[in-house]
């Protein structure tokens, strides 16, 4: 009488006898079967239909922008598809938004430079100290390193929210910084963009090849040294990648921008204009999607300035975690 050999057992003796079968393939890192599969014409096919579907309301939003008023609201409006058929097309729109022309008018190129002068000092604020920040917590040495980047870490889970009020008083009755001023907006972005900032690069800096640090060290390099002229090299995909994120984080926000901005035209960001372009019973919302798109002019241009970096940024571990 022959005993049958359990399943699991003859899977395994299966696995460990493949007769002509190449062990390198057995062998195969997982990494290289993930982007097999993710290269498939399956999932090639999934993407592009993914890619279509999320673009056809950005595509509408596009056409509408310049269509004629009456296209767009009132009893001759209709959808943009039909935009195709009827072949009506303006720019007035964009110039109603972007040119002064009384106090009612939009007037985005005004926000639109308070948005610049906003985003850009707060962006280059959150990548100088963050990564001085993420070099020290990943090689200096100091009592209580880890303590205080699992503090620094832990202030991400504060809500915005809670801190907008204490933060303004803070501002006005004890720094006395002027109210509706770009200080207030650089400061309180700033804060709330360190943390993160200093999470994702202590990420990519502590992964540097230890060596290296060494190395600087034996030639006589201090710590200021190796920060300029090793770190702050090595980091470029990193810092690209909190860039951008920082760069469309602020130039998006609106709650912020309430808060600190004091509402008036010399400070307030493009997007506090863009929730009052309407009017109080949406006179103008013809004028949305052509305020829309000039809103998104900058992000798209420093999203693919940067979109190399942003890529060699992810796949080098910047964002991971």
């Amino acid at each position: 009488m022959t005993a049958t050999p359990a399943p699991k057992e003859a899977s395994k003796a299966a696995t460990r006898q493949r007769p002509g079968s190449d062990p390198t393939e057995d062998a195969q890192p997982m990494m290289r079967r993930v982007k097999t599969k993710l290269t498939s014409k399956w999932a090639t096919a999934a993407a592009i239909i993914i890619a279509v579907v999320w673009s056809v309301p950005t595509f509408g939003l596009f056409v509408t922008s310049f269509r004629p008023a009456a296209k767009q609201v009132g009893p001759r409006s209709n959808g943009w598809w039909n935009a195709f058929l009827d072949w009506d097309f303006t720019f007035k729109n964009y110039v109603d938004v972007l040119t002064p022309a009384g106090s009612q008018s939009a007037n985005l190129s005004q926000y639109f430079i308070n948005s610049v002068a906003i985003v850009i000092p707060v962006t280059i604020f959150v990548l100088v100290l963050a990564s001085m920040a993420a070099y020290v917590f990943a090689w200096g040495k100091f009592k209580g390193r880890d303590a205080l980047f699992i503090f620094v870490f832990a202030l991400q889970i504060i809500p915005l929210q809670m801190a907008l009020i204490p933060l303004l008083q803070l501002f006005t009755q004890t720094l006395h910084l002027p109210a509706g001023s770009y200080a207030q907006l650089w400061i309180a972005h700033t804060m709330f963009g360190l943390p993160l900032g200093i999470f994702l690069l202590h990420n990519f800096i502590s992964e540097i090849p230890g060596e290296v640090i060494e190395a600087a060290r034996v030639d006589g390099a201090g710590h200021s040294t190796i920060f300029w002229r090793i770190i702050l090299p090595l980091s470029v995909p990193a810092l690209a990648s909190l860039a951008i994120f920082q760069f469309l984080w602020v130039w998006n926000d609106l709650l912020v921008a309430l808060v600190f901005s004091g509402g008036t035209a010399d400070v307030a960001p493009i997007t506090q204009r863009l929730a009052e372009i309407s009017g109080t019973r949406g006179a103008r919302d013809y004028l949305n999607p052509a305020a829309a798109f000039v809103s998104i002019i900058i992000p798209l241009l420093v999203f693919f300035g940067l979109q190399r970096y942003f890529v060699r940024g992810l796949l080098s571990g910047g964002l991971k975690g």
